[in-house]
């Protein structure tokens, strides 16, 4: 996510501030997630699948200066492939695999060198987070529940680092890479990611123990913050300040999802492990 400033707002073109911007288009987009959340099966994955595309160009963009243009264009026609695979419904396994083969063909196209671990690198992290997203929602009641899990849990720690960090400050977490963000806010946020999940998990019924329910929130919020971090060091590595301008006030589409994509990918590994290969909802959250 875009690190908090401290200056005050500026006025744009439409006579809007900009934390009055940035709240509408928030709010747009909850409303716009949460109907294909609720909604599941094809929009939702249509869904995931615009997400993972906007990333992935985003992420050629910001990546362009170290890169070959075919391989670009190979790594969105790789991306193209795996998106109609999840649409005809082609197992997680499947498409997971079909991944990786698209990832090593450019790789081994650019003679195995480093030009081709950027485009390769952007088409793993897109697919995978639209995979991952759209095969947790799934069709069913219990992937619904699982989906609003994970919101709670990354929506939580994003909101409440925020607040937490300004309110309390202290040393940085990680400076070098994103001079905004505080230990205080970190912690802050995990705490608060903990109890949305076990208010969530609790609502639904889930089978999980409660301590299991807190652990579980608390790895998601910690890896939600390190995907942040991580696309906060391709920007810095790259000297962007915003992956994209797609979203009024807020950036790109990476900027908004970095935290949500990386916890999402962790809870499908785990449901895959859960679920013998095959990652569902279920483990999680059916009754």
């Amino acid at each position: 996510m875009n690190d908090p400033g401290n200056a005050p707002p500026k006025s744009g073109s439409s006579g809007l501030s900009n934390l009055q911007l940035r709240v509408v288009s928030a709010v747009v987009l909850i409303v716009v997630v949460l109907a294909a959340a609720w909604a599941g099966g094809i929009w939702f994955s249509l869904l995931a699948i615009a997400i993972g595309a906007a990333m992935l160009y985003e992420w050629l963009t910001m990546t362009a200066a170290l890169t070959r243009a075919y391989l670009r264009t190979e790594a969105m026609i790789g991306y193209a492939v795996i998106a109609l695979l999840l649409l005809f419904g082609f197992s997680s396994i499947s498409l997971v695999a079909a991944t990786a083969g698209v990832a090593l063909m450019i790789f081994i196209h650019a003679g195995m060198g480093r030009a081709a671990l950027w485009p390769a690198g952007g088409l793993v992290y897109a697919c995978l987070s639209a995979v991952a997203l759209a095969v947790l929602r799934g069709g069913d009641a219990a992937g619904l529940v699982a989906l609003l899990f994970l919101f709670a849990v990354v929506w939580a720690t994003d909101i409440m680092a925020y607040f937490v960090g300004r309110a309390l400050g202290g040393p940085k977490l990680a400076p070098s890479i994103s001079p905004g963000k505080t230990w205080s806010g970190a912690v802050g946020g995990a705490v608060f990611a903990m109890l949305a999940g076990l208010g969530v998990a609790a609502y639904a019924g889930s089978p999980m123990s409660m301590p299991a329910i807190l652990l579980f929130s608390l790895v998601l919020s910690a890896v939600s913050q390190a995907g942040d971090l991580f696309e906060s060091s391709i920007k810095r590595r790259f000297g962007f300040k915003d992956s994209g301008r797609l979203i009024p006030g807020h950036g790109g589409v990476m900027d908004r999802v970095d935290g949500l994509v990386a916890a999402a990918v962790l809870m499908f590994a785990i449901g895959a492990i859960m679920a013998s290969g095959e990652p569902v909802a279920h483990p999680f959250f059916a009754r």
